[in-house]
């Protein structure tokens, strides 16, 4: 897809920043889920990175082929037509606004429900020309990828020593899972290589709310996350593969053993990305609280008792960029976090 732009345009959009380049990560946890030993890698990445690929996955490979080219027929659509499934409630089309509350993004994107139970009028319009098409990719990567997600859930489990083995996964098998899914697109930027080593972003930094998200993209480069000493590194992609990010709610929940990975997209000038997102998330009146047992019996929980719904409320009301945990730390944590 050839996106018409020009330097007028880019000047004026916000989502330009001057960074130094960011280094290529090559030793990013690859996590086999064949392998007996994949819990104790899956540890060892959530504490260290809060981020780690999988290989060896579950997930027919026509599944993503076949919703890859579902998304790029609704991203080749005229402006005028995909419009129409826009602005986001937050579900719909929407293209550069990201959020109601000031970021912007070289991107364009389908934010879609997966509970059928709640039913966006934004949804409906995206599937209106070839709905059992469209929704049939859609439903079966899903379900695919869900089940990846709750395995790898589970293996947390296994790691962390927490009875039942599925405390974490039944969040997200729950019928009223408030989980979510994402079609990103970033166009190809032809001006960018005239920023003069200005990067053009094409999603801003920040963390997923959620417990786990679980990204698949095409062969693009963009994606970098941030390590704990606060370099930024470019992660390779990997378009057989999937990537997992720690959410805020299983920082929480790990009592800040795991730590939610900050990260971003980084618009590329020759070729457009394309990525998948599911998003998986507890139901609404679930308390978010650290687990009890991992909790040592003289250690204190880190937060303020909160639900997902109170939790995610005011996510939506913050920017991308905000420590969206900070309002639900207790003070004595944040006392010590300064000092």
């Amino acid at each position: 897809m050839v996106v018409q732009s020009n330097l007028s345009t880019l000047n004026h959009c916000s989502s330009i920043e001057t960074r130094k380049p960011a280094t290529v990560l090559d030793s990013i946890p690859s996590i086999n889920l064949k392998d007996p030993e994949s819990k104790t890698h899956i540890m060892k990445a959530c504490e260290e990175y809060g981020f780690f690929k999988v290989v060896n996955h579950s997930v027919p490979m026509e599944f993503i082929a076949k919703l890859e080219a579902q998304a790029l027929e609704f991203f080749n659509l005229p402006q005028s037509e995909k419009d129409k499934a826009g602005p986001p409630d937050p579900f719909g089309y929407g293209n550069k606004r990201i959020g109601s509350n000031g970021d912007v993004g070289w991107i364009e994107y389908l934010l879609l429900n997966t509970n059928p139970q709640v039913t966006s009028l934004k949804t409906l319009t995206v599937f209106r020309e070839n709905p059992e098409i469209f929704w049939s990719a859609v439903k079966e990567y899903i379900e695919a990828v869900k089940l990846m997600a709750c395995e790898v859930l589970e293996l947390i489990a296994d790691g962390l020593k927490i009875e039942p083995r599925d405390t974490l996964s039944k969040l997200l098998k729950d019928e009223n899972s408030d989980s979510c899914f994402r079609l990103n697109h970033y166009p190809p930027c032809p001006e960018l290589q005239a920023l003069s080593g200005r990067d053009l972003v094409g999603f801003g930094e920040h963390t997923d709310p959620q417990i786990i998200s679980v990204l698949r993209s095409n062969s693009t480069s963009g994606l970098q996350i941030c390590l704990k000493d606060g370099v930024w590194v470019s992660v390779p992609p990997d378009e057989t593969s999937f990537f997992i990010n720690v959410g805020d709610a299983l920082q929480v929940m790990t009592n800040g053993r795991f730590k939610s990975v900050r990260h971003r997209v980084l618009a590329n000038s020759h070729k457009s990305r394309v990525s998948m997102i599911y998003f998986g998330g507890p139901p609404l009146g679930e308390k978010i609280v650290p687990l009890t047992s991992l909790m040592g019996k003289q250690e204190e929980s880190l937060y303020k008792e909160f639900t997902w719904w109170e939790y995610k409320t005011s996510a939506y009301k913050s920017r991308l960029a905000d420590y969206r945990l900070g309002l639900f730390e207790k003070k004595t944590h944040q006392v010590q976090a300064i000092e």
